[in-house]
Parts: C-alpha cells; sequence; structure tokens
C-alpha cells in the first residue's frame, strides 16, 4: 500500500482532513519531529501546523512530547482509535474496519524503521 492510499483512506474512513492526514503520515514515518521541521516538510506556516498538530493529539493521533514536538504512537493502535473516535463523534456503531485495520499494518514497518535508524 503506497503512502498516497493510505493519505486517501485516512481522508475517507477516518475523515481526517487533508492536512491532518499528511502531518499524520509524515510524523508516523519520518519520527518525533518539531512543528517548525513538519512545516517546513509540509510547507504550511508554524501557526497553522502547530493547530493541526495540536487537533491531532486531541484525537489520538499524535502524542506531544514538548510544547512544540510531537511524536506518534504505533500506529495499528492510532488508526483504530482514532477512527473509533470518529464513529462515536458521528454517532455510528464501532466495527471491524479493514481499511482501517490495513492503515495500521501497512504503516508498521514505515514506523518501526524511523525510529529504529
Amino acid at each position: 500500500m503506497n503512502l498516497e492510499k493510505i493519505e486517501s483512506d485516512l481522508i475517507s474512513e477516518v475523515k481526517l482532513e487533508p492536512l491532518e492526514a499528511k502531518i499524520f503520515l509524515l510524523v508516523t514515518t519520518k519520527g518525533k519531529m518539531t512543528t517548525e521541521k513538519i512545516a517546513k516538510e509540509i510547507g504550511l506556516d508554524y501557526v497553522q501546523t502547530l493547530s493541526i498538530a495540536k487537533k491531532l493529539v486531541t484525537f489520538g493521533g499524535l502524542i506531544d512530547i514538548s510544547e512544540s514536538e510531537f511524536e506518534a504512537m504505533h500506529p495499528r493502535f492510532t488508526a483504530v482509535n482514532m477512527y473509533r473516535k470518529t464513529c462515536t463523534m458521528n454517532n455510528i456503531k464501532f466495527k471491524k474496519n479493514l481499511i482501517v485495520d490495513n492503515i495500521g499494518v501497512a504503516l508498521e514497518e514505515l514506523y518501526e524503521r524511523a525510529r529504529t535508524k
């Protein structure tokens, strides 16, 4: 599964906004990052990047290491947990979603590789 497909699935199934999906994928596949580095990689300004990253923390996609540094938790957990929150917010019964499960599986190797450099 390529990152464009994963990004598309995060948008369609988990209901992330496109920039949220990009930032989630960036931190998941590259490892812990500062807001400045995320902003530079994505091409956003600092304030917008910080706002999106903090929203992802609230949504369970990232954790904040400090006020301006973020890390992703294991993608098998975060993909399902974000999907569960989406279901709760939209009054949809939470059930197994193979597309969401496959997001976590597809990102697992990239996640591990970024953290064992």
